[in-house]
């Protein structure tokens, strides 16, 4: 399997790539289409089955409407985000530090960039798997930041996390906005006892040795 990132604009985005299927795990913000597009095209495909959202912030799924225009693609995203995504909404709970600034910033970045309501085609629950779409994946519920955050697990051991963590800077666990910050650590540990041989963060190109969630937990 092959994990290809793309800096979406507010974050990163990842096409997924096996031998016959292509996935992308979030949609970057709003008008990161033809880059995301023109990275699948660049590694030879032209087809994606699926498009996994971790959670429903517009720098996660402010692509993911017109790539599923332009592509067929469904989207699927936990159910516990899904009605925020659909109304085009980005809830953040409770803030810290410089998430203070940023939740004042807000407003004036859905103004410029406009989310598009998205609903979802697919809602999913822990536990789901992605067979049929052609990926020995599972969804593993991580909720802390959003109510409805969930990670994606490969077979092989990748783990694709959105907001969870992040590698911009020393690793360490999302921490300016949370609808629940409690949950946080114990979404981090539960993960961590999969085993993922790799950690993609939703901010931060470098992926994360998976053992090392263990390191960053006493912080979280």
């Amino acid at each position: 399997m092959i994990v290809h990132p793309v800096s979406a604009g507010l974050s990163m985005a990842y096409l997924v790539l096996d031998e016959r299927s292509a996935l992308l795990v979030d949609a970057g913000a709003p008008g990161q289409a033809d880059r995301i597009l023109g990275a699948l095209e660049a590694l030879g495909r032209n087809r994606l089955s699926l498009i996994f959202i971790t959670h429903a912030h517009f720098d996660h799924y402010g692509s993911a409407a017109e790539i599923r225009r332009r592509t067929g693609a469904p989207i699927a995203i936990h159910q516990d985000d899904a009605a925020a995504m659909a109304a085009g909404r980005t809830e953040l709970g409770s803030t810290r530090g410089w998430g203070r600034l940023m939740a004042g910033l807000l407003p004036v970045a859905e103004r410029l960039l406009r989310p598009e309501p998205t609903p979802p085609d697919l809602l999913l629950e822990d536990g789901a798997t992605l067979d049929r779409f052609g990926f020995p994946a599972r969804v593993v519920h991580t909720p802390g930041h959003t109510a409805g955050s969930a990670s994606l697990l490969t077979e092989d051991g990748h783990a694709f996390v959105g907001d969870l963590i992040s590698t911009s800077g020393r690793p360490h666990p999302q921490r300016m906005y949370a609808q629940d910050w409690a949950a946080i650590p114990h979404s981090i540990a539960r993960l961590a006892q999969f085993g993922p041989r790799l950690v993609h963060p939703g901010h931060g190109r470098r992926p994360l040795p998976g053992e090392r969630l263990w390191e960053i937990l006493p912080v979280a």
